[in-house]
Formats: structure tokens, C-alpha cells, sequence
């Protein structure tokens, strides 16, 4: 495999621990229903499928079942408060940057492959400085179709200006592993994402502990014997 020229990375819990700031919106959102708020840890293990999911996992904390109509309001109560609030505490893992210069400086690309809403996914990258670094930002309604079907990631790499075949994922949870195997792209899992199921678990082509790790990571997929 030569070296990838287009990494492809999730963008809650993999660039930014977005966290506080999603868990905000949903107890803001379950506090105008009356509901208590969940807390942070039991929380952080739900995000990663959209606003959506993550109001249904909300509610479901308080064994309280909704009909679709007041999902829709919920959810665009929490996007209109979340768009407000969505840099507030959010931040870059530790040492991504310096990760993103050193491939790049090898002559990789970029680009987002995100379950969020596009717009709200530019708008936290546009306020933390990244949009910049990433050729494409493409989140769930980009295409229409959202993780892990393969086709919003292959329709990434295309518009970011790559090829499926010299394309690497990179991702926290279940659903960039999937889009990852359906599509045939090598995945590095990192630990410090927000999933329910262990990334270890899910058993992707590389792990790290650290963005410090991820040019190691990328270098040692590139010198892997292609599969059998």
C-alpha cells in the first residue's frame, strides 16, 4: 500500500471532544420537558449517532418513549441551541494539530466524514480554526445517507478529491469502523472517543491512545502486507 493521500477522519470524539457541549444541549432540551439531566459519563457513550439518536438515548435514560413528531421538535430545539453554544467547551484532542502538519508535510489530504449535520460540523471547524485543514467536510444530510453506509464515505473521498483505494479512515465508534470494512478503506480506532462498545472490541487495523500516535499508525498501514 503506498502512502494514503487522503485520511478521512470522524469528527466527534476523534478531532474534537465535543462532548460538554452536546451533553448541554440534550439536558437543556430533556430540562424543557421536564426531565431530569443525564449524567456526563452515562452521556458521553451516546453521541456519535446524531442529534436525533442521541435525544432518543436521552429519553430513553428516563424510560420515556416519544412520538416522531415531538422527536422532530426536540431535535430542532437542541440543533438551535447547540449551533448557539457549539464551541463553548468544545476543543481539539491533545496533539492533533501537530499530527495533521506532520502529514501533511508527507503530502496527505484531509477530509470529515461526520453523522452530523454538514453546517453544524463547518461551524464548530470554522470557530476552533480547522475547516481550513480538511478538503471536504461532509456530514449525514451532505448526501443524504449517513454511517456506516459506505457511500457517504466514498462520496467524501470524491469530493475531497481523493480515491477510495489510497484512503484511510480514522474514527472512534461502530459506525466508522462499518463504513470502513463496507467500503474497503483500512480504519485506525482511537481510545479516547465516546462509544458504547470498546473500540479495542471492534477490532480496527490500528489503535492509538493519543493524536501524537496517529503518523506512527498511518506509516505502519502504509508498510502492511496488503491483506490475503
Amino acid at each position: 500500500m503506498t502512502l494514503p493521500r487522503t485520511i478521512v477522519f470522524d469528527l466527534d470524539g476523534t478531532l474534537v471532544d465535543t462532548a460538554p457541549d452536546l451533553i448541554a444541549a440534550l439536558n437543556y432540551v430533556l430540562d424543557r420537558e421536564g426531565l431530569p439531566p443525564v449524567p456526563f459519563e452515562s452521556a458521553r457513550s451516546m453521541i456519535g449517532a446524531g442529534a436525533r439518536k442521541l435525544i432518543e438515548r436521552g429519553l430513553e435514560v428516563d424510560g420515556r418513549v416519544t412520538s416522531a413528531d415531538d422527536l422532530n421538535r426536540l431535535t430542532r430545539e437542541f440543533v438551535d441551541y447547540y449551533a448557539d453554544h457549539i464551541a463553548d467547551a468544545s476543543r481539539p484532542f491533545d496533539g492533533l494539530e501537530a499530527a495533521l502538519d506532520e502529514l501533511a508535510a508527507q503530502g496527505c489530504r484531509f477530509a470529515v466524514c461526520t453523522n452530523k449535520l454538514e453546517w453544524l460540523s463547518k461551524r464548530l471547524l470554522d470557530q476552533l480554526d480547522l475547516s481550513r485543514r480538511f478538503s471536504a467536510i461532509c456530514g449525514a444530510d451532505t448526501f443524504g445517507i449517513a454511517k456506516p453506509d459506505p457511500i457517504i464515505l466514498q462520496q467524501t473521498v470524491a469530493r475531497a478529491g481523493g480515491t477510495i483505494g489510497a484512503t484511510i479512515m480514522v474514527g472512534d465508534a461502530g459506525p466508522d469502523v462499518g463504513v470502513a470494512r463496507r467500503a474497503g478503506v483500512p480504519v485506525i480506532g482511537v481510545e479516547f472517543g465516546y462509544t458504547d462498545v470498546p473500540i479495542a472490541e471492534l477490532k480496527p487495523d490500528r489503535l492509538i491512545g493519543h493524536m501524537r500516535d496517529l503518523p506512527a499508525a498511518v506509516e505502519g498501514l502504509r508498510k502492511a502486507p496488503p491483506p490475503s
